[in-house]
């Protein structure tokens, strides 16, 4: 079997090592309480800041191109506008490994040994970062938003003035409820799948250019897969802005729009990329990953454990393995 991936947080090029004792000494000495606070939450505040900075550009954009009716932008304008998003939301979380997706962040636990206990944590984060981009968004667009509703505080989720798809996504009037979730499902494993191989040591790995090749592979799904349903993709991205719309004023519709079609963003993407991760191990990779372990890697659930220390003593003397090195 070939070495294990360098390249295990899926998203972004390899996570930085967490935080030494040393280093959080050395914080701890410094006497201030902020070093300390961000050196014990810094995975947290990577994928929120990265997260945040997604949402800027991507609601950003098609907020210019909503509100100048086209005059300032249009569809591609907004492929590009995502994919660019993207790729600064992958530098800003680099030391986290910039997932700025939860789909993406379980994908990387069940394929590439990223460490479980820090999901919720990813997942949180990205949910955070997304509510603080959107609101940053809707409190510089404002003033336009009332100009484009018809007047102040005006709010509309379908017609001809809605803005409500600013911040989230809705589908096609003609979309039914299973292609609304096969058009996110399929563009969610055309993601991951993607994602691996241009993480993947033993394919042609991007490498420090990964970033820009997300924006690429962003781009593209905007550009050939988006139309039906807004390619949302991940959770974060969709939730997030979708709760904020909700908080200021669009109203209940948010949820029920489209045959209440918001809950097919929280689950497709999920499907999507446990799926397109399934089928890059099953048919490319060689390294380390559930496909290519015996049962699938449920071997585990079932081996004896030792019954007193001598093992555990024993395990600790054994060298680290690339994902316990990097991700903790």
């Amino acid at each position: 079997m070939a070495p294990p991936n360098k390249h295990q947080d899926g998203a972004k090029c390899e996570a930085e090592p967490p935080p030494t004792q040393v280093q959080m000494h050395e914080a701890a000495r410094s006497g201030l309480l902020w070093p300390r606070i961000r050196a014990w939450g810094r995975d947290g505040f990577s994928e929120f800041v990265g997260t945040m900075v997604l949402i800027l550009f991507g609601d950003g954009v098609v907020a210019q191109v909503v509100l100048s009716n086209g005059t300032k932008g249009d569809y591609q304008s907004i492929s590009w506008g995502w994919g660019i998003g993207v790729m600064l939301g992958v530098y800003c979380a680099g030391k986290s490994g910039g997932h700025i997706n939860p789909a993406v962040t379980l994908s990387n636990c069940v394929f590439r040994g990223f460490p479980w206990r820090k999901f919720p944590v990813y997942a949180a984060a990205q949910v955070l970062g997304a509510m603080a981009g959107a609101l940053i968004v809707y409190g510089n667009y404002k003033l336009a938003i009332d100009h484009f509703e018809g007047g102040t505080g005006l709010r509309s989720v379908s017609g001809p003035n809605a803005t409500a798809g600013i911040f989230c996504t809705y589908p096609a009037p003609f979309m039914t409820r299973t292609g609304m979730f096969f058009s996110e499902f399929i563009a969610s494993s055309i993601l991951q799948f993607v994602i691996f191989a241009l993480t993947d040591a033993e394919n042609l790995a991007a490498g420090p250019l990964l970033p820009l090749a997300l924006l690429f592979l962003i781009f593209g799904i905007g550009a050939c897969f988006g139309w039906e349903t807004g390619y949302a993709i991940n959770l974060a991205r969709d939730f997030g802005p979708r709760l904020v719309s909700y908080m200021v004023g669009y109203g209940s519709e948010v949820w029920s729009a489209g045959g209440y079609y918001f809950w097919i963003p929280m689950v497709a993407p999920f499907l999507g990329t446990l799926t397109g991760g399934a089928v890059y191990d099953l048919l490319v990779y060689t390294g380390e990953s559930p496909i290519n372990s015996p049962w699938l890697g449920l071997d585990r659930l079932f081996r004896a454990r030792p019954s007193n220390g001598s093992g555990r003593r024993a395990k600790s003397l054994e060298p680290s393995n690339s994902h316990e090195t990097s991700n903790v």
